[in-house]
């Protein structure tokens, strides 16, 4: 059986003020990825992988990352925010009421407080992670 990789959200990319990651990466191939940047791999390696397994996405891990998780601390004081798509009824202009996906960009916070229930009925999908630069020097 062949294994499917969705290598179009797998980049990383940067622009003055922040790092975008695409979330099809596991953790340990973020950590061992030479374009990013290495400030960012420090806080994966010392304070994200010892709570989270190196061979979930990053997709997976913030899907499902708890709201009073402590790694919602960190992804707070990096200035995290995820890009998502999901499903939200909007009118048409006729009246009737249509489901259309739509993508929003929210804090992982926001993110996390969400149920899996709750994500799973508004058909959630995280394409990307963009984090501070400011913030990771901070860090």
């Amino acid at each position: 059986m062949e294994k499917t990789t969705y290598d179009d959200y797998k980049y990383c990319m940067q622009d003055g003020s922040s790092l975008y990651v695409g979330t099809k990466f596991t953790l340990g191939e973020l950590v061992m990825r030479e374009d990013v940047i290495f400030k960012f791999c420090l806080v994966l390696e010392r304070y994200i992988l010892p709570e989270a397994d190196r061979e979930d996405t990053l997709e997976t891990h913030l899907y499902y990352l708890p709201k009073d998780s402590f790694l919602v601390r960190i992804y707070k004081k990096l200035n995290a925010k995820v890009k998502v798509n999901l499903i939200e009824e909007k009118k048409s202009f006729g009246g009737k009421m249509q489901k259309k996906y739509v993508t929003k960009v929210m804090s992982v916070e926001q993110l996390a407080s969400m149920s899996v229930e709750e994500k799973e009925k508004k058909g959630v999908i995280v394409s990307e992670l963009s984090v501070s630069k400011l913030a990771l020097m901070m860090f």
